[in-house]
């Protein structure tokens, strides 16, 4: 009895080299922590026992590094003059422990929440004004 199964070459971005060459079906895990951060292409090729090749790619985003949080420019926004940025940098840490210090993205007081404040403090003064015995 022949078994008809098909081995499947697994490539990372233009790499010439596959980086696993299986015999399908299997089932795999792609170790991420080797990849620099950013865009890349999984490329697969599968060769049937009678010489016939299929191709499939997928694109997908790594992002192992640390994730970095910027606070007062967005993407694609047109600016002038000096514009103050708030940035940090943070990373998942061990998958252990878990540090508090750093892990959480400061931020200003949204606009919105200054507006309620001061329209609160202000019928707070007149009410107290407008019914005092003084």
């Amino acid at each position: 009895m022949v078994e008809n199964k098909s081995k499947v070459s697994l490539f990372v971005d233009d790499d010439l080299q596959p980086i696993a060459e299986l015999v399908a079906p299997v089932q795999f895990e792609l170790d991420t922590t080797k990849l620099t951060d950013g865009e890349h292409v999984l490329k697969l090729v599968s060769r049937s026992t009678s010489g016939r090749e299929g191709i499939r790619k997928i694109k997908f985003i790594v992002r192992n590094g640390p994730a970095i949080a910027v606070e007062g420019l967005s993407e694609n926004e047109v600016v002038d003059g000096s514009v103050p940025l708030m940035i940090n940098a943070y990373d998942k840490g061990d998958q252990i422990n878990f540090i508090i210090e750093g892990s959480e993205t400061p931020q200003t007081v949204p606009t919105w929440l200054w507006i309620l404040l001061i329209a609160f403090v202000g019928w707070a003064a007149f009410y107290i004004v407008t019914n005092s015995n003084i």
